[in-house]
């Protein structure tokens, strides 16, 4: 099978008289393991990333005209995940690629739940990028602005505890040739587990707390004072939250202040007391205003993104149960189809 479909080939087979053992030796000059060609690998392991495998079985029967059975694309894949997990591992051309690349160093992880045969389980995501500053946006420009495409990305992904997945970190950046930590800003939704990883293996990064779940704090404290929904509760939300782009730690105190000084006896101040509690472990992770105005990112949207698209639109399909040692190959075939390596990956010896 081919990339333009089925064809039927006719080559010599060669074979030693005296061990017996032969083969079609210009088969690999011809691109050709099996079945599947090399290109027609790459459009099943590219469509069978982004959907299940009967919708990839559908999808190249509609795009490309030629069909496979659901098997066939799920045993290419494992097969092919297997290959790339090994080019990750140890081609030093992404790491030049990423070393080339143009921008500041970002990290940022999370995780997404992913259903077993041993029940749900945590998959961690990390993810490298460079991206170049953008134009210099103030606070009140903070979700107007349009920030560069990261110029390089690399995704990893498996089912790990985070004793086991955040020193891939610090071999990630490694093999990406970041050799000062100092110079990656790491971007992330507040859970504890993200800054004690990040500090034990970034040393000294920047810290920030992604803009949007700082927001959905202040909204909530906003819901308990004015009620959900109200103009008063949107009000609340907008002053805060500029207030805490352009001054940070301190803008967040003011508004809180203002708040109880002006209404001293409204229900849900013990609200406030939790908006407080919450934004004082994060101090260090809100200098928005200087990341704007020096054009840098102040959201954790890549893998946010990822998530939600690159595990769960894929890995969390209706009605499947995956053995760990699958999902953990299909994530990292997803990884591929995320990274900006896709291209190298293919034009790759195998």
């Amino acid at each position: 099978m081919t990339a333009l479909g089925a064809i039927v080939l006719w080559r010599a087979y060669f074979a030693c008289p005296g061990c017996r053992l032969g083969g079609y030796f210009v088969d690999r000059s011809l691109g050709l393991e099996g079945y599947l060609t090399r290109q027609a690998t790459r459009l099943i392991c590219l469509l069978a990333g982004q959907n299940a495998f009967a919708v990839a079985e559908r999808l190249l029967a509609e795009c490309c005209g030629w069909r496979v059975s659901d098997e066939t694309i799920r045993r290419a894949c494992r097969t092919e995940a297997k290959r790339m997990a090994d080019f990750r591992a140890d081609s030093p051309a992404i790491g030049e690629e990423f070393a080339g690349a143009a921008g500041d160093v970002e990290f940022q992880t999370d995780a997404a739940k992913v259903n077993t045969t041993g029940g749900w389980r945590d998959m961690k995501i990390g993810i490298f990028a460079r991206r170049e500053r953008g134009e210099p946006s103030t606070p009140a420009e903070w979700d107007e602005r349009e920030l560069p495409r990261p110029t390089a990305r690399v995704a990893f992904a498996a089912i790990e505890s985070i004793d086991d997945f955040a020193p891939l970190w610090g071999r990630w950046a490694d093999r990406l040739g970041i050799a000062e930590r100092g110079e990656i800003t790491v971007l992330g939704d507040g859970a504890e587990w993200i800054w004690n990883a990040t500090t034990r293996e970034f040393g000294g990064c920047t810290q920030v707390l992604d803009i949007y779940h700082a927001a959905e704090h202040i909204a909530a404290a906003g819901k308990a004072l004015f009620g959900e929904g109200t103009a008063e509760a949107a009000a609340w939300l907008e002053g805060g939250r500029g207030l805490l782009l352009s001054d940070g730690w301190t803008g967040l105190c003011d508004h809180i202040g203002a708040t109880l000084e002006e209404s001293p006896g409204r229900a849900g101040h013990a609200a406030l007391g939790e908006l407080t509690s919450y934004f004082a472990a994060h101090m260090g992770r809100l200098n928005y205003c200087h990341r704007l105005y020096t054009g840098r990112s102040i959201g954790s949207g890549m893998v946010e993104g990822a998530a939600k698209n690159l595990i769960g639109r894929r890995l969390k399909q209706t009605g499947a149960r995956w053995g760990v040692e699958n999902v953990n190959a299909m994530a990292e075939l997803c990884c591929l189809t995320y990274s900006h390596h896709w291209d190298l990956y293919w034009a790759s010896p195998n």
